[in-house]
C-alpha cells in the first residue's frame, strides 16, 4: 500500500519527531558496522577460521549496506519510509541471531548481507526522511541524523564487550541483534513522508520552487558526476589516512605509548580511536549547520582545506604520541562532514521529492571509496613508508575543495537558474 505525504501534515511530535525516531534508529544499526570489531577475536577463537575469512564479512555487508541503498530510497520515495525502516529491522535482528548460531563461514556471510540491506535500508531511509521534513535545514538534519550512525555505538561499546566476556559472543549477538531490531522496529511505526506541499504551518517552508529530478535524470547531469567523484575523493583519501590507523601507529612504534591529555591517559592508539568515535559524530551536524548558513560550496573548501592540511601535518610530526593523537583527531573531525555535506547538497540541487533515491545513489561512492583502501597499503610496500600514502590522501582532499569552489558551485548556480527558469516558463503557461 503506497504511503503519501498527504495524510502526514501534522504526525505526533512534529518533524522533530521525526528526526528524532531517525537518529535513533540510527544509532540501533550502528553496532552492525562499528560493533563489528568486537567480535572477530572470540569468533576465531572459537572456530579458528582465520581473522583475514572472518573479516570478507566485513566487506560483504560494507558492499550490500552501500550499494543497494539506492533500490531502498525507491521504495521509500513511492511507499515512504515506515514500510521500509519495518523491514530492516527484521533483517538487522535477523543477521546478528544468525551470527550467534553461524557455525560456518556460509552462513557467516550470509548473516553479513542480510545485514548489510537491512541497514541500508534503515541508513538510507532516515537520512531521506530527513532531508524531506527540513528543507530549511537540510545540512543540520542530515548531519544529525548520520552522526547518529557515526557516534551510535559509543555507549554500547563497553556493555557489548562486557557480555562478551561474560556470557559468550554467541548470546551477546542474539540479545543486542534481537533488543535492537525491536527498537528500530517500534520507532518505525512513528515514521511518516511530510506532505508533497509547501508546510507553512510549523514554521517552516520549502525552498523556491524547482525541478525535481528522478534518479534516471540526475545521472545525466554532469552536477552529479562531480559530486560522485569529490564523494570519492574525499572519502578514499580520508579512509586511506584513518582506515591505516592500526597499521600506522604500529610502525610509528606509538601503538603503546602512553598520552596523557585533560588528566585522561591512554595507549596512543586506543586515545586515537577513543576520539574518532566522537568527533565522527560531532562534524557532521557542526559543518552540516554551518553549510546551512554560509553555502555547501564554501563549508565543503574549509573542510576539505582543513583535511588536507591535518594529513600533511600527521605524515611530519605523528610520530610524537602527543601529536598524534591530536592530529588524528583532526583528520576524523574534518573527514566524518561528508555524510552531511554531500546528501544536503544533492537535495538542494535535484529536489526533496525523490531526494531519498538520489542521496542513495550518490551514497554508493562510499563503496567506491572504500575499494581505493587496499592502495594505501600497496604504495605503502612500495615506498617503504606511509608518507606517499599521506601524500596522496591530501592531494585529493586539496583537489576537492578546489572543485568544489570553482567547478561544483558555478555549475550549481547555473543548473539553479535554469531549473528556476523552466519551472516558471511552465508554471506561467499553465496558469495563461
Amino acid at each position: 500500500m503506497r504511503q503519501t505525504g498527504a495524510g502526514s501534515a501534522s504526525p505526533w511530535g512534529g518533524r522533530w519527531m521525526q528526526l528524532l525516531a531517525g537518529v535513533i534508529c540510527m544509532s540501533m544499526i550502528a553496532n552492525l558496522q562499528y560493533g563489528w570489531t568486537l567480535f572477530v577475536e572470540p569468533i576465531d577463537d572459537k572456530h579458528g577460521w582465520g581473522r583475514a575469512a572472518i573479516q570478507v564479512a566485513f566487506t560483504i555487508f560494507i558492499i550490500t549496506e552501500t550499494w543497494l541503498v539506492p533500490v531502498e530510497g525507491w521504495f521509500v520515495d513511492r511507499f515512504g519510509p515506515r514500510v521500509v525502516v519495518l523491514f530492516g529491522s527484521v533483517l538487522c535482528a535477523a543477521s546478528w541471531a544468525l551470527n550467534a548460531m553461524a557455525d560456518s563461514l556460509l552462513l557467516l556471510y550470509v548473516a553479513a548481507a542480510i545485514g548489510g540491506i537491512g541497514a541500508g535500508a534503515v541508513y538510507g531511509t532516515c537520512v531521506g526522511n530527513a532531508l524531506k521534513w527540513f528543507p530549511d535545514r537540510r545540512g543540520l538534519a542530515a548531519g544529525i541524523t548520520a552522526a547518529g550512525f557515526g557516534a551510535g555505538s559509543a555507549l554500547t561499546v563497553v556493555p557489548i564487550a562486557t557480555m562478551i566476556e561474560t556470557s559468550g559472543y554467541e548470546a551477546t549477538f542474539l540479545a543486542f541483534g534481537l533488543g535492537q531490531g525491536l527498537v528500530v522496529f517500534a520507532l518505525a511505526w512513528l515514521l511518516v513522508a511530510p506532505p508533497s506541499a509547501p508546510l507553512a504551518r510549523g514554521g517552516f517552508a520549502a525552498p523556491p520552487a524547482q525541478r525535481q529530478y528522478t534518479p534516471n535524470q540526475m545521472v545525466r547531469t554532469p552536477v552529479f558526476w562531480v559530486m560522485y567523484a569529490m564523494f570519492v575523493m574525499v572519502a578514499g583519501g580520508g579512509l586511506m589516512a584513518t582506515a591505516q590507523l592500526g597499521p600506522i601507529a604500529q610502525d610509528f612504534g606509538l601503538a603503546h605509548a602512553p598520552v596523557s591529555i585533560l588528566g585522561l591517559t591512554l595507549p596512543a592508539l586506543t586515545f586515537a580511536l577513543s576520539i574518532d568515535r566522537v568527533l565522527n559524530g560531532l562534524t557532521r551536524p557542526f559543518f552540516g549547520w554551518v553549510s546551512d548558513h554560509i553555502g555547501r560550496e564554501n563549508t565543503m573548501f574549509i573542510a576539505f582545506a582543513i583535511e588536507a592540511v591535518g594529513i600533511v601535518a600527521l605524515s611530519l610530526y605523528g610520530r610524537d604520541p602527543v601529536a598524534f593523537v591530536l592530529l588524528t583527531g583532526l583528520v576524523f573531525f574534518a573527514w566524518g562532514e561528508i555524510y552531511s555535506l554531500f546528501p544536503a547538497c544533492c537535495a538542494d540541487t535535484f529536489g526533496s521529492k525523490y531526494a531519498a533515491s538520489n542521496a542513495g545513489l550518490l551514497y554508493t561512492a562510499k563503496g567506491t571509496a572504500a575499494l581505493l583502501i587496499p592502495f594505501a597499503n600497496i604504495i605503502a610496500d612500495a615506498t617503504g613508508s606511509w608518507h606517499a600514502v599521506f601524500l596522496v590522501a591530501a592531494g585529493v582532499n586539496a583537489l576537492a575543495a578546489v572543485l568544489a569552489l570553482f567547478v561544483l558551485r558555478p555549475m550549481r548556480t547555473r543548473m539553479a537558474a535554469e531549473s528556476l527558469g523552466t519551472h516558471s516558463g511552465r508554471s506561467v503557461t499553465a496558469t495563461s
